[in-house]
């Protein structure tokens, strides 16, 4: 890759999406975010699949697809089954390849609440025809996400309610214990597949209870001891 020593370029690019910090004035900068799907056994049973443990498998959003809780979730075009996930976020300050499991948690910055929007139509057509599934997942404002809370401040959750409600009706109900693939494993593996780096963000799976919103819809989701997003579909 050549690299340029001038900033004369053809038109502006874009700002570097970034998440509020918790008690700082500072920003995170994000450089991708990796999903890990299927990560609870029993949203790998309502979505089909068996819940034994096999190695885990991932997907990206585009970092421009986060949207900040509190804003409001634009219901996307070319669908009428948009699906909420609740998951646990977790942000990266460091990188590298091939991470040992015994280092992978001095890695983490902190974590976040987030829900990966899911055009469920897009993406189940495109699992029957064998395609990758970015129009299912990584559309504008598919990311929405909390500001993030420094792991010096509430250590590293291994257990705690995750849960999401639409308009006060409980959806999704599950314990961070019961993710499958926990999150020094996801980021040792995921290390071996691509280069992390500082600024990575990594969604790790969601419970059972996953179900369309519609416009006017309100979410309302946490996860013990790291935060609450709140979002209208708009």
């Amino acid at each position: 890759m050549n690299v340029h020593t001038t900033t004369n370029y053809l038109f502006a690019p874009l700002a570097i999406p970034t998440l509020p910090i918790v008690g700082s004035d500072a920003l995170f900068p994000v450089h991708r975010i990796y999903c890990v799907g299927r990560n609870f056994a029993d949203h790998a049973i309502e979505m089909g699949h068996d819940p034994n443990r096999e190695p885990p498998f991932f997907f990206q959003k585009n970092p421009d697809t986060l949207v900040l809780s509190g804003q409001d979730f634009p219901y996307p075009s070319q669908t009428s089954d948009v699906h909420h996930e609740i998951e646990l976020v977790v942000a990266l300050n460091k990188g590298g390849t091939n991470i040992p499991l015994e280092s992978a948690m001095d890695h983490v910055f902190g974590y976040g609440v987030g829900l990966d929007m899911t055009r469920r139509d897009l993406q189940g057509e495109a699992k029957k025809l064998g395609r990758p599934w970015e129009t299912g997942k990584a559309f504008e404002a598919s990311a929405p996400c909390t500001p993030l809370v420094p792991a010096s401040k509430i250590g590293h959750p291994t257990a705690g309610a995750i849960w999401v409600k639409v308009n006060g009706e409980l959806r999704q109900s599950g314990d961070l214990n019961q993710m499958i693939w926990k999150v020094p494993e996801m980021i040792s593996y995921l290390s071996g597949l691509f280069t992390l780096q500082a600024g990575d963000l990594i969604f790790a799976g969601t419970p059972a209870g996953v179900g369309a919103v519609v416009r006017g819809d309100e979410m309302h989701g946490a996860v013990e001891g790291v935060g609450e997003i709140r979002m209208r579909v708009a």
